[in-house]
């Protein structure tokens, strides 16, 4: 007799409570939940081995790559090598050569699948706790005493993956011709700017760079090794074509800017390919994820785009990266990425054993499924709990005007308070996370530096609706329909709230605001939820049409070097895209927040870049204090592997960690070293 839908549930539920939660104590009571303790290990990783004795003096290549050499159309390795590789030792062993890593992606919009594979090609790059900043295409960097200068050393013989020469002219042509082309890029960089001043790249020779600036800059280390856009390296710096990264390959680019050929030939050769003009042809030449003819430094590079079914990366033949044996990385030949489509076929792939290594997309909802499937599907499930306050955020737009009254009380601390206090995050967290959350308020976890103390998870982040209805009675929204809901003030009856969420996200975010809008009842207040594609639902954000938005704060754990689920100070920033471009003008352009609490953090996160570390920790806490006081986003439940750390792994793969970091500005899953990842069988 087959079991119905009700009886599976049940035996996934059991299955998953026998082996994640944890033993009841001597007295007979269950303790809480240890987040899955047995499905995560041990912290371990890979280690840059930077004394230049232990530099192997031999070096071997993969067999497809031999074959290259062999009939004439590659150099040998040793030519193609800089000489100084950057020499990693792998978390196990020295792996084999060779194979294809499966993993699925959800379509055009889902070009992080790809960039966070690549993210080694930073100029530096953190270690494997994602504390201590390591080399990575830079082979050395200095910061100046006065934190006024940063200066980058490259190899020697590095070459992009057509085999051409890279140098610091590549950094110059990016800087000069492209970051400070105001038809290719109208908005400067935050990041790029300390007390109001922008910085500038000057080369030093042809294998140095170095980035100035007016005043004492010591964030700046950590934003180049980090995921603000100038850190991000080439082919993370190009999603979106917004051209930033801090290099790019120029004698492909040059070809297709006014400045080296007559506008009008770039433009009649753009309509030919398509192209509305030159400005659209280069966007899309510089984008690594489409366009499988552009140089890369990146261990793989793109040869079926990411417009096509399966997105195809193979070897970059003139990588720069070998292991402590001289074997030249990465091991695997080939990554292909299938297309899904929508989120629970990827799912059903992952656990059929059709996925390699994956954790972006992988629903925490189906961990039972997953669980009970491993010896079937061949694969392991690990769990990466990520650092980070909230994998569900309502991240409210602070610059919304396009209705003056929802734009009223959107601005109003006392009623976003009213909105936290009508949530109860206890029901989210056992309907969406399996209990395996903390319900509570967007700061990082405790252990954090940034963290301002255990008090700040649960101010005005506890469910209380008794609380919510007196604030909202307060404010002046007593008034109500013949249905109980809270009416405008202007006399035009129900007082409607948005709430936008992305269709093939990583979490089902539209319907925990299905469950948010539903509690919502309890206090009066009626949402209406929206789902958007992904990329609309990011162009809405561009437009400022969004009110509030469900997304995670993942990467805040360090505010610094990926601000933007926090505070409106990055491109794409859900709390307010006019107000980003108020804060990187200097107030020259967007708009300025009406919110005088709002600008204080804004003015304390400006006034932190200039501090050292433990200056910078302390003005964190302080930023992290106003946040949650004044609910500028609405945490809601957090410190859990849902986003990115539900890890499938095939028992095929070699150099696997028991535990990566689950963090933004590790790049996860880069934070594991794929290039050392290989197939024992």
């Amino acid at each position: 007799m087959k079991f119905n839908q009700v009886s599976r549930l049940f035996l996934f539920t059991l299955l998953f409570v026998v082996l994640v939660a944890p033993p009841a104590s001597a007295g007979g009571v269950i303790e809480k939940p240890a987040l899955g303790a047995q499905l995560i290990g041990k912290l371990e990783g890979y280690e840059i081995i930077r004394d230049p004795a232990r530099i192997p003096k031999k070096f071997d290549e993969a067999p497809m790559l031999a074959q290259l050499v062999k009939a004439g159309k590659l150099p040998p390795v040793e030519k193609r090598l800089p000489e100084e590789p950057l020499v990693v030792k792998s978390v196990r062993e020295i792996g084999k050569y060779g194979g294809t890593w499966r993993r699925g992606f959800t379509g055009p919009a889902d070009g992080e699948n790809g960039n966070r594979l690549s993210a080694v090609d930073k100029f530096i790059f953190w270690d494997y706790t994602g504390t201590k900043i390591q080399p990575s295409v830079a082979k050395d960097w200095k910061v100046s005493e006065d934190g006024k200068t940063i200066t980058l050393t490259f190899r020697k013989g590095m070459k992009w993956s057509d085999g051409q020469p890279f140098s610091a002219d590549d950094v110059m042509f990016w800087y000069q011709d492209i970051y400070l082309n105001k038809e290719l890029v109208p908005t400067p960089l935050a990041e790029m700017s300390i007390g109001g001043k922008p910085g500038r790249i000057v080369k030093v020779d042809d294998l140095t760079v170095a980035f100035q600036f007016d005043a004492p800059y010591f964030l700046f280390e950590s934003v180049l090794a980090g995921d603000m856009m100038i850190g991000r390296g080439q082919t993370t710096g190009q999603f979106g074509g917004r051209f930033f990264g801090g290099y790019a390959p120029k004698h492909y680019l040059k070809s297709y800017l006014p400045k080296y050929v007559p506008e009008a030939d770039l433009n009649a050769q753009a309509k030919a390919a398509g192209f509305d003009n030159w400005k659209s042809l280069i966007r899309f030449k510089i984008d690594w994820q489409k366009n499988t003819e552009l140089p890369v430094l990146a261990p793989w590079r793109t040869t079926s785009p990411i417009t096509a079914k399966t997105w195809v990366l193979e070897r970059n033949p003139y990588y720069w990266e070998v292991d402590t044996a001289g074997n030249q990385l990465p091991y695997i030949d080939t990554v292909v990425m299938t297309l899904a489509e929508n989120l629970e076929v990827l799912n059903l792939r992952a656990v059929a054993g059709e996925i390699d290594y994956q954790a972006r997309h992988i629903d925490i909802q189906k961990l039972p499924v997953f669980i009970e499937n491993q010896a079937k599907g061949d694969y392991k499930v690990y769990l990466d709990p990520g650092v980070y306050g909230s994998d569900t955020v309502l991240q409210i737009n602070h610059a919304y005007n396009a209705d003056p009254e929802v734009a009223k009380w959107l601005h109003n601390r006392d009623f976003r308070r009213a909105l936290s206090l009508g949530i109860d995050r206890d029901q989210i967290n056992e309907a969406f996370f399996l209990g395996l959350g903390t319900p509570g308020s967007a700061v990082p976890s405790e252990g954090m530096n940034e963290n301002p103390g255990p008090e700040w998870r649960k101010k005005w982040s506890v469910y209380d609706p008794k609380q919510a209805n007196e604030i909202l009675d307060r404010i002046g929204l007593a008034k109500k329909d013949a249905e109980g809901f809270r009416l405008r003030t202007d006399g035009k009856g129900r007082l409607r709230i948005e709430m936008q969420a992305a269709a093939a996200a990583f979490l089902p975010w539209a319907k925990h605001a299905e469950m948010i809008a539903d509690q919502w009842k309890k206090i009066g207040i009626w949402a209406d939820v929206k789902e958007f594609e992904r990329n609309l639902f990011f162009t809405r954000c561009d437009n400022n049409e969004q009110q509030i938005s469900l997304w995670t704060n993942g990467g805040t754990e360090m505010i610094y070097l990926y601000p933007h689920h926090a505070l409106p100070v990055a491109v794409q920033s859900m709390y307010g895209v006019p107000i980003y471009k108020w804060v990187s003008t200097d107030g020259k352009a967007g708009m300025k927040p009406e919110d005088p609490m709002l600008l204080k953090a804004l003015e304390l996160y400006k006034s932190a870049g200039g501090l050292k570390q433990a200056e910078r920790d302390k003005v964190a806490q302080e930023i992290w204090k106003l946040y949650v006081d004044e609910q500028f986003g609405i945490g809601v439940v957090g410190l859990s592997p849902a986003f990115l750390g539900v890890r499938i792994v095939s028992n095929k793969m070699g150099n696997v960690p028991d535990r990566q970091v689950n963090a933004q500005h590790m790049r996860t899953p880069t934070s594991a070293r794929p290039t050392t990842l290989f197939f024992k069988r």
